[in-house]
């Protein structure tokens, strides 16, 4: 590897690393794997970085990031809360190429083994929870929506999101995208007392992928995890 400043060096460390957790996943990366995406030595990767644990939580978010701030942006520009709700789903359930959904289940399977990486999808997930409850609140300000508990009904809405494109994901077979966004956008629409087919409109769905961006891949979330230190 050619000399560089540390900086520099680091930021390449932290791309190398996307490229392999987006390709086999957050408890399949090892400094190995990342050392032979560089092309360089196990032990150049370990000087520069303090653990596995702070690297793979630093690409969890940086991907994360992405799908929150496009989902952000095609929310602000949809107009009213209903269509900006409209948006959301749309985003979440957008089919296409990319694994951010399985990103996000290797997260919270790794959680618990690694405290920097737990602490970072806790984090996160309490902003997706509040991009819903903004919209929610701003509904309920302007007339549009009857809800008493927005902070709670933000977390019902994703935590039947979670789960149904868990499924999605998991087990393509025993349900579509179409019916997760029809059963999500019902459930919605009962939880802010909208008239029926209000969240199931044909809106130009946004170009930008969410966490929950549901695509073909090889590689399924699992719990288990190879030795991160590798001399």
């Amino acid at each position: 590897m050619a000399r560089m400043d540390p900086e520099a060096r680091r930021a390449r460390i932290s791309d190398a690393a996307r490229a392999v957790v987006l390709r086999q996943g957050l408890a399949r990366t090892t400094v190995r794997d990342i050392a032979a995406e560089m092309g360089t030595s196990p032990g150049l990767v370990h000087h520069y970085v303090g653990s596995m644990d702070e690297l793979l939580s630093e690409v969890f978010e940086a991907v994360a990031r992405e799908g929150i701030e496009g989902t952000r942006a095609a929310m602000r520009s949809a107009g009213s809360p209903a269509r900006q709700l409209r948006a959301f789903l749309a985003t979440a359930l957008r089919p296409g190429h990319g694994s951010s959904f399985q990103l996000w289940l290797d997260a919270w399977a790794e959680a618990s083994r690694r405290p920097d990486l737990g602490a970072t999808s806790r984090r996160l997930n309490i902003e997706w929870q509040q991009i819903l409850a903004e919209v929610i609140e701003e509904g309920v300000s302007t007339g549009d929506f009857s809800c008493a508990d927005p902070d709670g009904t933000a977390w019902r809405i994703m935590s039947l999101l979670d789960g149904l494109v868990l499924q999605l994901v998991a087990h393509d077979v025993a349900i579509g995208r179409d019916e997760v966004r029809s059963w999500v956008a019902g459930f919605a629409e009962h939880e802010l007392s909208l008239e029926p087919g209000t969240l199931e409109g044909t809106d130009e769905e946004p170009p930008s992928p969410s966490r929950l961006h549901v695509a073909p891949s090889s590689h399924r979330p699992t719990a288990s995890t190879k030795n991160e230190a590798v001399s």
